[in-house]
C-alpha cells in the first residue's frame, strides 16, 4: 500500500515504498545486526510519530550527533517525513564548532548515538537545546527508541512540501559563521535515485565513510532498489577488505586517500573483491597515476563523481573512461551530466573557450536554495542563476571537465598562479611518493610560499632536494615548493579529505615560512 496519495511524495515516502516490497529481506547490516526492510521501515514509521510528539514537525530543524547506525538512517527518515530539516555534524569537529552549527539551524531536538553520550552533554552545556532523544539507553536525554515503540507503524502523510528545506549540510570550516547549505525536498528526491544497474546484481553497499557525507545519499539509492546497506563505524582498510569479501560488497563511496589505502593495504592482493562493481570516489582531487594502480587493483569499476553540496551533481568520469594508458583522462572530471550546464569564466564574468582556465560556474535544477541565514553570501555566489563554485578548471575539446584547483588554494607566487593539484599531480608521479598535498604558506613579509607535504612509499628514500629538482625541471621555478616535508600519513578532515589548513597550521607553527 502507498504511503499516501497525494501529488508530492518525498524521498522517504517513495523509500519506504519500496521497502515494503520486499520486507522480509535484509536491508541493512550493522556489527552483526541484521535489519530487515520491514522492521526498519517499522521504525522509521513509528519514530517518526514519536519525534512528532515531541514537537518536531514541519520547519523545525533535528540535528543528529550520530554515527553509522541502522538507527541513523532511521532518525533521518523520520524527521524529514514530519517535514523537519536534518542537519548531520560530522562527529570529529571540536564541541564549540558543533555548539556553533546547532545554535545556527535552531536545533529543536538533538538526536544522539549513544556511544558519543560524553560528547552530546558537552555540547548542550555550550549550546541548549529544547529536546535531547538518544537511539537507545543513555544517563542523558530520553529514549527515542523506548518512545517509538509505544508507537503505531501504520503509514501516514506528511506535512513536507516540495520547496520546504530537507536538508542544512555544513562545509568544511568551522570558523567563524558556519556555512549551511539548504536543499530542498524536491531536490533531494533526485539525490536519491537508484545506482546504475547490473545485470543480475543487486547492490551491496559498504558505507565505511561517515554518513553525513555521500555514502548517505548512495544508501538512499541502494535502498530504494531494493538493495543492502552494510555499515562500519568508520574506515578502516583491514576491516573494509574482510567486509568486501565476507559481505559481497558491490558498491562503496571513497575519497582519493582512503582509495588508496585501501588499495595499499597488504591483505589486498589476498582478498576477493570480485563482487565490486563501482567504487565511487570523489570530494577531493585524485592523482592519476594512483588511479591507474586502482583500476589495475580492482578491475574496471572505479566511477569519480564531481560535484558539490551547493550544486549537486556536475560531472561524471564513467568506468569505461578510467583506461591506464589515458592519464589525461583520468586527470579531468569526466562529461558534464545530462541536464547539467557548465561554463567556464574569467573574472569580468566572460565565456572562455575550450582549453582556457577559469571558474567553473554551474546552473541547474540541483542547486542549494542558498546558504542557511546568510542572503549576501548565497547572493555572491548565485548570481543570474549560475552557481559560481570557486573552482578553477576548463573544458577540453571533447567536452571532459578538468578541475586544476579551488580558487581559494591557488597559491599567487611572483610570476604568475601555482595549481595545487597540477603539483601534486606531478609529485604523486615519482615512483616513490604514494601521496602529496600542496598548500601556500605565508611569510613574515605575508608572501605566499609552495609548500608540499609527501607521504613515500614503504622503503622509499626520495628526498625534498631530488623532487624540487623534478619540480624545477618539469614545471619550471615557479612551480618549485620551497619546503618539502615527509610524513607516515596525510592528516584528514572527517569527511575523509586531505586537511590542508591543518598542514597550513603546523608550518606556519613551525615557523617554516619565514
Amino acid at each position: 500500500m502507498p504511503i499516501s496519495d497525494q501529488s508530492f511524495r518525498t524521498y522517504v515516502e517513495e523509500n519506504l515504498d519500496a521497502l515494503n516490497r520486499d520486507p522480509g529481506h535484509e536491508a541493512l547490516v550493522h556489527q552483526g545486526r541484521r535489519v530487515t526492510a520491514g522492521e526498519f521501515r517499522a521504525l522509521v514509521l513509528r519514530m517518526a510519530r514519536a519525534l512528532r510528539e515531541r514537537g518536531v514537525q514541519r520547519g523545525t530543524t533535528v540535528t543528529l550527533l550520530s554515527g553509522n547506525l541502522p538507527e541513523t538512517v532511521a532518525a533521518r527518515y523520520a524527521a524529514n517525513l514530519v517535514g523537519a530539516r536534518v542537519n548531520h555534524l560530522y562527529n570529529k569537529l571540536s564541541a564549540d564548532s558543533q555548539a556553533a552549527i546547532v545554535r545556527d539551524v535552531e536545533t529543536r531536538a538533538l538526536i544522539v548515538d549513544p556511544r558519543l553520550a560524553e560528547r552530546a552533554a558537552e555540547l548542550v552545556e555550550l549550546a541548549p537545546v529544547p529536546d535531547v532523544l538518544v537511539l537507545g539507553p543513555a544517563k542523558l536525554g530520553t529514549d527515542l527508541l523506548e518512545l517509538a515503540a509505544g508507537h503505531s507503524d501504520e503509514p501516514f502523510v506528511t506535512d513536507a512540501r516540495p520547496d520546504d528545506i530537507c536538508t542544512i549540510r555544513h562545509t568544511g570550516g568551522t570558523t567563524g559563521h558556519p556555512k549551511g547549505i539548504c536543499t530542498s525536498f524536491e531536490q533531494v528526491r533526485w539525490f536519491t535515485g537508484a545506482l546504475p544497474e547490473f545485470e543480475d546484481v543487486v547492490h551491496r553497499q559498504l558505507v565505511c565513510t561517515t554518513l553525513a557525507h555521500a555514502a548517505g545519499y548512495m544508501a538512499d539509492g541502494v535502498l530504494r532498489s531494493g538493495g543492502t546497506v552494510v555499515l562500519l563505524d568508520d574506515f578502516d582498510a583491514e576491516e573494509a577488505l574482510a567486509t568486501i569479501e565476507r559481505e559481497r560488497i558491490t558498491a562503496l563511496f571513497l575519497l582519493p586517500p582512503l582509495l588508496y589505502q585501501l588499495m595499499d593495504h597488504p591483505d589486498r592482493p589476498h582478498t576477493d573483491t570480485s563482487s565490486l562493481r563501482m567504487v565511487t570516489y570523489g570530494g577531493c582531487q585524485a592523482s592519476p597515476a594512483r588511479l591507474a594502480d586502482a583500476v589495475r587493483a580492482f578491475g574496471p569499476v572505479l566511477v569519480q563523481g564531481y560535484g558539490q553540496n551547493e550544486a549537486g551533481g556536475i560531472s561524471v568520469l564513467t568506468q569505461e573512461d578510467h583506461d591506464p594508458e589515458r592519464p589525461d583522462r583520468l586527470r579531468s572530471a569526466g562529461k558534464v551530466l545530462p541536464d547539467v550546464e557548465v561554463a567556464v569564466r574569467d573574472e569580468s564574468g566572460r565565456d572562455l573557450p575550450p582549453g582556457e582556465h577559469g571558474e567553473i560556474c554551474v546552473r541547474s535544477s540541483m542547486i542549494m536554495q542558498g546558504y542557511w541565514k546568510q542572503p549576501e553570501l548565497t547572493a555572491e555566489v548565485l548570481r543570474d542563476g549560475w552557481l559560481h563554485t570557486g573552482d578553477v578548471g576548463f573544458v577540453d575539446e571533447e567536452g571532459y571537465l578538468t578541475i586544476v584547483d579551488r580558487l581559494k588554494d591557488m597559491i599567487v607566487v611572483v610570476g604568475g598562479h601555482v595549481y595545487t593539484t597540477e603539483l601534486e599531480d606531478l609529485l604523486n608521479s615519482h615512483p616513490q611518493v604514494l601521496q602529496s598535498a600542496v598548500y601556500g604558506v605565508r611569510d613574515a613579509d605575508r608572501m605566499e610560499r609552495v609548500h608540499a607535504t609527501v607521504v613515500r612509499t614503504p622503503g622509499g628514500d626520495v628526498d625534498a632536494e631530488q623532487l624540487r629538482a623534478m619540480v624545477r625541471e618539469v614545471r619550471g621555478p615557479m612551480y618549485e615548493p620551497a619546503r618539502i616535508t615527509f610524513t607516515e600519513a596525510l592528516p584528514l578532515t572527517d569527511a575523509g579529505k586531505p586537511d590542508k589548513k591543518e598542514l597550513r597550521r603546523r608550518a606556519e607553527e613551525s615557523g617554516a615560512a619565514a
